[in-house]
């Protein structure tokens, strides 16, 4: 998930045009289209809410082909051939459905998936990019989760964009 340094995923108007950093840092890594490539290939499917999936349709749609399942209680029209949507038990999607299909399962988000993939302890790994800037208000990468989670940082890497990337495995009991 992408955040804010205030941890905002998205402004008040539902709008995420600050994910294009302007800044610059001369010490950060610079990605390759190779290696994004590399990145992107490893992720067998998508797990996404339904305005993570509209936000995606609006910007370009970055996942390719890739099966990508939308949870949603509303009723929505796929406008791709890879797309599922899903109103159900999420333990069940992820563990009878997904994970004897794919390796690598990327949930994508939002805010209130993402909170529940969390408290239902579905999640393995948390890579939380912060952008540089502050938004102030709008919606929170976490709101209140009400659990504490003990992690692991496993890597950490800031990018010639300002942007930092945090790694960390959850500690699940």
């Amino acid at each position: 998930m992408v955040s804010s340094l205030d941890g905002f995923i998205a402004k008040k108007d539902d709008t995420v045009d600050w994910l294009k950093s302007v800044d610059t840092y001369e010490n950060g890594i610079t990605l390759t289209a190779e290696e994004i490539d590399l990145y992107v290939k490893n992720i067998d499917c998508y797990v996404m809410g339904s305005k993570t999936y509209e936000t995606a349709l609006r910007l370009g749609w970055p996942y390719g082909n890739k099966p990508v399942f939308v949870i949603s209680h509303r009723d929505l029209a796929s406008e791709k051939d890879s797309v599922s949507f899903y109103n159900g038990d999420l333990s069940k999607l992820i563990n009878q459905i997904l994970k004897p299909k794919y390796d690598n399962i990327w949930v994508v988000g939002g805010a209130v998936l993402t909170k529940q993939i969390i408290n239902l302890k579905l999640a393995d790994i948390l890579i939380r990019s912060i952008m540089p800037i502050i938004i102030g208000e709008g919606t929170l990468f976490f709101d209140f989760i009400g659990e504490e989670y003990k992690l692991h940082l496993q890597d950490v890497k800031a990018y010639n964009d300002g942007m930092v990337e945090l790694t960390y495995t959850f500690k699940h009991d």
